[in-house]
């Protein structure tokens, strides 16, 4: 299993950015101010160079910038879930009710806030995955309902990752420690990530 990608490949994008940034920081001091630069300085220059081009990639916004272009051209990248999302949960007892859920991803982690009228959940893993060119995201959470008198449960899903065109559902059966199970289908409505979805 893997993050939003693979490791070893941003590594690689590392390192090359890395050489030719320092390359050609190194290329315009020597031709602009004639100076030779030895080996030490060239070293703390590609280290300096190292340090921004991992800071740049993972800042957040650049990173899904970079993301949609790389998408653009390979739609089999696993997709930005960044967002505003809606749905419903339907118990074992057939039960039905809405939720509201706000996704905040990286290239490095993933969260979910997920909100009930009587209860609310918070991330405490997530691991986007393709299996058999299946995408999936595995939720483990925990969830405190509003009431004051119940107690706090844990629960996971394995959610499918379904794309159809422009939409992108989320639909996967959940289980607790409660011996409680159901199914939760969320649907993403927007793309804005720092939206309050709580109810209370």
């Amino acid at each position: 299993m893997f993050r939003v990608i693979r490791f070893d490949l941003l590594l690689k994008v590392m390192v090359f950015l890395t050489i030719v940034i320092t390359i050609a920081v190194y290329a315009v001091v020597q031709s602009i101010f004639g100076i030779e630069i030895g080996i030490f300085k060239l070293v703390t220059i590609s280290s300096f160079c190292s340090v921004i081009v991992m800071f740049v990639l993972l800042f957040q916004p650049v990173s899904r910038k970079v993301w949609a272009i790389v998408r653009f051209f390979k739609k089999s990248i696993y997709p930005d879930l960044n967002g505003v999302w809606v749905g419903q949960v339907t118990t074992g007892d057939n039960d039905v009710f809405e939720v509201r859920a706000v996704i905040r991803q990286a290239l490095l982690f993933t969260e979910i806030d997920m909100h009930g009228k009587t209860v609310k959940s918070i991330t405490l893993e997530t691991t986007p995955t393709t299996e058999l060119n299946q995408k999936k995201l595995y939720y483990v959470y925990r969830s405190t309902p509003k009431n004051p008198a119940w107690c706090d449960y844990t629960g996971s899903t394995i959610f499918d990752v379904i794309e159809d065109g422009s939409s992108i559902t989320l639909s996967g059966k959940y289980y607790t420690d409660r011996k409680s199970v159901g199914r939760i289908s969320i649907k993403k409505i927007s793309t804005d990530s720092d939206a309050d979805v709580s109810y209370y």
